[in-house]
C-alpha cells in the first residue's frame, strides 16, 4: 500500500510506502526471533574454548578430503553478530524488501554455520558434512512424496490432512507384500495401492458425500492406525517368519559419478526411492503448470463454479488430483519399510511425517518446488539433530531431538507469514442446475 507526499520546494510528488498491519506483524516476529537467536549464538560463543573440526568426508570415503580446523569462539561470535544484526535490521523497518531477503539469507547461513561450529567445538568428535547431507536426503525422501500428495490435492481444492494415514497404510502394505513375494516392484505397487485406497476414501467422502475435509482426514488417519495395528497383531505377530521378512532397499551407486569427491557420496549413492523423488518433483510441477490437466486442477481449486460453466468436469478433475496424490503418498510411505527401515513395526513408523509434509506444503505456498525445498529444510533440521546428538553436546539430548519440530513450528507460525491457499480449498462443490 502506498500514499504520496509532496516535496514543497521542488513540487515533486514522492511516493511513501505504508506498511500493512500483517506485514508489520510478520516483520516484527522475524526481527524478534532473529535477535533472540543471534543473542543466544553470541552467548554460546563464550562457552567453547577450542576449535571445531569439520570433516568434509566420512571415515570410509574412497577419496579423503581435508578436515577443517575452525576457530570456535571467533566464528560463533561473528555468526551470532550477523544474525543479531539481521534481527535489528528487521526491527528497525528501514530495510528494503530486497535487503530483507539478503538479511534473511545471511541470518540463515550464519545460524547454521554458527551452531555447527559450536557443536564441533563442544565435542571431541568432528562434524561430518557428508553424513549430515546424506541424512538430510534420507529424512526428506518420504516428505518429498508427501508434499506432492498435499500439493496435488489442495491445488484441486481438497484439504488433505490424511497424508499420515496414507503413509501408514502404504508402509504396512509394502511390508506385507514384500514378505510374501520378496519383490520390491510388487511391494511398491502394493504401497501405491494402499495410498490410493486412502485417497479414494478422502475423495468419495469430500466430493460425493460433502463431508468436512478436516474431519474425514482425521478419520482416515485414525482408520489407518487402527486397521494396520489390528492386522499386525492378528497376523504378523503370530507368523513373523512369513509376514516379517523384509530386506530394505540398498543404496544404488551410479558408476563413475559416485567416485566424485564430496558430491559423489551425497548425490550419486542414494536409495532408489530418493532418485524417484528427484524425478517426481519436476514431473508434478510440469503436470500442474504445463499441461491442460494441470490448468484444470488449478482452476477447480480456485473457482470451481467458473470452471464448471466452461465445461470442466469439476468433481472428476478434483478426484483425479486426489487419487494421483494418493499414489505419490503411497510411494513415500513405502520408504518407512522397504525403502530404508525393514519390516513394519507396530509403533507407527511414520512418526508424524505426514503432518510435517502438510506443514511443508503450507510453507511452500502450495507450489511443488517450494514445498519440496521446505521438506528439504525439515530433513536438514532432523539430520542436524541426529548428527549432533551423537556428539554428546552439553545440552539435553531430548532438546536436540525437539529442534526440527520446533524449527518447523517457528517457520510456519512466524517466518512464513500469511499465505493464501487456493481460494476454494476445503469448500464443497455442488453443481448448479
Amino acid at each position: 500500500m502506498s500514499t504520496h507526499t509532496v516535496d514543497h520546494e521542488s513540487q515533486i510528488i514522492v511516493p511513501t510506502v505504508v506498511e500493512s498491519p500483517e506485514k508489520r506483524s510478520q516483520r516484527l516476529s522475524i526481527g524478534v526471533l532473529l535477535t533472540l537467536l543471534g543473542a543466544i549464538l553470541v552467548a554460546l560463543a563464550f562457552t567453547v574454548s577450542k576449535s571445531g573440526l569439520i570433516a568434509l568426508s566420512d571415515a570410509f570415503a574412497a577419496v579423503k578430503l581435508p578436515t577443517l580446523d575452525v576457530p570456535g569462539t571467533p566464528t560463533v561470535l561473528v555468526t551470532g553478530l550477523l544474525v543479531l544484526g539481521a534481527g535489528v535490521g528487521y526491527l528497525s523497518g528501514r530495510l528494503s524488501p530486497r535487503m530483507r531477503t539478503v538479511a534473511a539469507i545471511v541470518a540463515g547461513v550464519g545460524l547454521m554455520v554458527g551452531f555447527i561450529v559450536w557443536a564441533a567445538a563442544s565435542s571431541d568428535l568432528p562434524f561430518t558434512v557428508t553424513s549430515q547431507l546424506n541424512l538430510t536426503l534420507e529424512y526428506a525422501t518420504p516428505l518429498f512424496f508427501g508434499v506432492l500428495a498435499g500439493v496435488l490435492s489442495e491445488r484441486a481444492g481438497v484439504v488433505n490432512i490424511a497424508i499420515e494415514g496414507q503413509f501408514l497404510m502404504a508402509a504396512f502394505t509394502a511390508s506385507i507384500t514384500y514378505s510374501l513375494t520378496q519383490s520390491f516392484v510388487a511391494a511398491l505397487f502394493a504401497a501405491a495401492f494402499g495410498g490410493l485406497l486412502m485417497a479414494a476414501i478422502l475423495a468419495v467422502f469430500t466430493l460425493r458425500f460433502l463431508v468436512d475435509h478436516v474431519i474425514i482426514g482425521v478419520v482416515i488417519n485414525v482408520l489407518a492406525a487402527g486397521l494396520t495395528g489390528f492386522i499386525y497383531q492378528q497376523m504378523v505377530t503370530k507368523n513373523v517368519e512369513t509376514f516379517g521378512r523384509v530386506s530394505p532397499m540398498l543404496p544404488f551407486k551410479i558408476p563413475g559419478l559416485e567416485q566424485i569427491p564430496f558430491l559423489g557420496p551425497i548425490l550419486f549413492s542414494l536409495r532408489p526411492l530418493t532418485y524417484m523423488a528427484f524425478v517426481a518433483i519436476p514431473l508434478v510441477w510440469f503436470l500442474l503448470y504445463k499441461t491442460k490437466w494441470g490448468l484444470r486442477v488449478r482452476s477447480v481449486g480456485e473457482h470451481p463454479h467458473a470452471a464448471d460453466t466452461v465445461g470442466i468436469p469439476v468433481v472428476r478433475t478434483k478426484a483425479s488430483a486426489v487419487l494421483l496424490g494418493g499414489i505419490f503418498a503411497g510411494i513415500g510411505g513405502a520408504y518407512f519399510t522397504i525403502g530404508s527401515v525393514g519390516a513394519y513395526q507396530d509403533n507407527e513408523p511414520t512418526a508424524g511425517n505426514g503432518f510435517i509434509a502438510l506443514a511443508a506444503v503450507i510453507m511452500g505456498r502450495w507450489h511443488p518446488l517450494l514445498a519440496a525445498a521446505m521438506a528439504l529444510f525439515f530433513g536438514f533440521a532432523r539430520a542436524l539433530a541426529q548428527s549432533t546428538k551423537l556428539m554428546a553436546l552439553p545440552i539435553p539430548s531430548d532438546f536436540i531431538e525437539m529442534l526440527p519440530y520446533l524449527a518447523t513450528i517457528i517457520a510456519v507460525a512466524g517466518l512464513v507469514g500469511r499465505v493464501r491457499a487456493p481460494a476454494a480449498d476445503g469448500d464443497h462443490f455442488v453443481k448448479s442446475h
